[in-house]
């Protein structure tokens, strides 16, 4: 999997703090005594949103609910590779350092997918085809197999070309989506 950076662990707590603090949900004292979100706790979900688009648009929806007892701080890019076997992988990446925020109990974080399919310009011989990924937390070195869907839950395929998936900063999705 592709490394990402993390900002210090202090940094992250003041971080968490000032937003949960802002959003009344806790203390700031609270707050620190919160840990990194963790693969285990989270309920991932792969889905391919292009097919629904008249393939035109090769992109996917990664999502994570938290299910744990408790909230934790979401600290980072999710790692995501999605292999052929033991043979080429793709692997997800994201610029910068996206800001980090605390989940709630059964609140959702999303990330957007870009990828290169087969015969685009850009698409080379180094491709994917796979109806499952590997999925980790920020900073989690335990990935779990998620399956790849398609807009209406049924399973699907992803076929991705290129080493890598353009991840977009992860972010907190509204209730009920």
């Amino acid at each position: 999997m592709r490394a990402t950076t993390r900002l210090t662990g202090g940094l992250a707590v003041v971080t968490a703090a000032l937003a949960l603090t802002a959003c009344g949900t806790t203390t700031e004292a609270d707050a620190a005594k919160l840990s990194d979100c963790r693969t285990g706790s989270l309920k991932w979900t792969l889905v391919l949103l292009g097919e629904e688009k008249g393939g035109s648009r090769p992109d996917a929806r990664l999502t994570a609910v938290n299910e744990g007892p408790d909230a934790c701080v979401f600290n980072g890019y999710p790692g995501i590779e999605i292999h052929n076997g033991k043979a080429e992988s793709v692997d997800g990446a994201g610029h910068g350092h996206p800001a980090s925020f605390p989940l709630d109990t059964k609140a959702t974080v999303a990330v957007d997918l870009r990828y290169t399919p087969p015969g685009t310009k850009g698409a080379d011989g180094w491709c994917v085809r796979q109806s499952e990924a590997l999925v980790r937390a920020p900073h989690d070195s335990h990935p779990i197999v998620v399956p790849v869907l398609d807009r209406h839950r049924k399973p699907a395929v992803i076929d991705a070309c290129g080493e890598t998936l353009s991840l977009a900063p992860p972010h907190r999705e509204p209730a009920g989506n």
